[in-house]
């Protein structure tokens, strides 16, 4: 193999994996979605604005598996909140109340 053929082979595998570097992100940072992104960037990487979508894309976190879950165990966390809260607030209110001396 001569020098010239060798320097073309890395330069098409450098290329490669710079045209296919969100899909590898998204694997590396272990996304959710990762076959749809790569089809994503296979079909619409060879345009810079789909490149920068791709990129973009690979680089948030994943979302929420169950959404409506998350959303009701978070409701239910400030209801708890509110309700502990709540329960402190009367309880001081009573403790004050007992210790101040009665008129």
């Amino acid at each position: 193999m001569s020098r010239n053929v060798v320097v073309q082979l890395i330069a098409a595998i450098f290329a490669l994996a710079l045209y296919f570097l969100p899909a590898i992100l998204a694997d590396r940072r272990k996304r959710h979605d990762v076959l749809t992104l790569a089809l994503f960037n296979a079909c619409l990487g060879w345009t810079v604005l789909g490149w920068l979508l791709a990129l973009y894309w690979s680089l948030q976190p994943n979302p929420p598996k169950d959404l409506a879950g998350e959303v009701e165990e978070s409701r239910k966390l400030v209801r708890m909140r509110a309700f502990s809260s709540a329960l402190l607030l009367r309880v001081q209110r009573r403790a004050s109340a007992r210790d101040r001396p009665e008129n």
